[in-house]
Parts: C-alpha cells; structure tokens; sequence
C-alpha cells in the first residue's frame, strides 16, 4: 500500500490541498504519484446540430484538454524537482467518479488520495459528491482531505 498514489485533480485550489499528504505519504512510501483530471465532454447546444456548432464543441473540447494537459504538466514538474517521481493522465469522460475508480484500476495504484470541495446540503443532494462515490466504490483505500482540514481514510 502507498506505492502508487492516484491524485484527481480539477484545476481548482480545492483539489489541490490534496497534494500535500500525497506528497507526506510519498515522502514516507517511496510513491509513484500519478495526478489525473477528468474532463467532461462539452455538450453542443439545444436544437440542430450544425456544422458550425459541431465545429465549436470540438475547440471546446480541444481547448479543455489543452488546458489540462497544461496544468498536469506544470504539477509534474514542480513535484518531480521536488525529487517525486510524477505522472500525469487526462482522461474524458461524463462520469468523473466512475472515471477516477477506472483510472485506479488502469493504472494499478494502490491509494487515492482526494479533496472533497466540501458541499454540504441540497447542493451535495442535488450534485452527488463525487468524493463519496470514490470513497463507497473504490477497491483501494482513500484518504479524503477536507479544505483547509485534515485528512480521513
């Protein structure tokens, strides 16, 4: 256990006070870490679907992996001259939770490490916590951190 880290992260400061105890557990473990977003496919507009709109979609979509691919590689860098070994990994995919369990298995590691972005009420009602859904199907451990909190297993 702690060998192979998986560390989602979504671009925000959020999911990325997650880094931290990765970093700790992989100081501790000697881990791979591996950091993984998962970007949600854009949906082209109501109505007809045109060659301009189906043309807009794919720069939408073009653009956000750009972006991630962007963000990961800088995240890579700054912990690999840290001396950690890092990797990245963009995926697509509608369903982020069943994505990272997909990703945990793809990639053999043995832990997630993940922040929650803490909702609370109807909004985790009406959203679903993508973090519960990890930490209720994962077939490895999850040390969940809170924002700005500690960490749970």
């Amino acid at each position: 256990m702690f060998k192979h880290l998986l560390v989602p992260l979504d671009g925000s400061g959020f999911a990325e006070a997650a880094l931290p105890y990765a970093l700790e557990l992989a100081a501790q473990f000697d881990s791979d870490i591996t950091l993984l977003r998962v970007i949600m496919p854009p949906r082209p507009g109501e109505g007809a679907l045109t060659p301009e709109s189906a043309d807009f979609t794919v720069r939408v979509r073009d653009d956000l992996f750009k972006e991630a691919i962007e963000y990961l590689q800088h995240q890579k860098g700054s912990l690999r001259q840290q001396n950690y070994r890092a990797h990245y990994q963009v995926v697509e995919a509608e369903d982020v939770a069943a994505e990272i369990i997909s990703s945990v298995r793809g990639s053999g590691a043995d832990t997630v490490v993940m922040c929650t972005h803490g909702r609370g009420g109807l909004s985790r009602w009406l959203f679903g916590s993508v973090a519960t859904r990890v930490l209720q199907s994962a077939p490895v451990p999850v040390v969940v951190v809170r924002p700005g909190g500690a960490a749970a297993v």
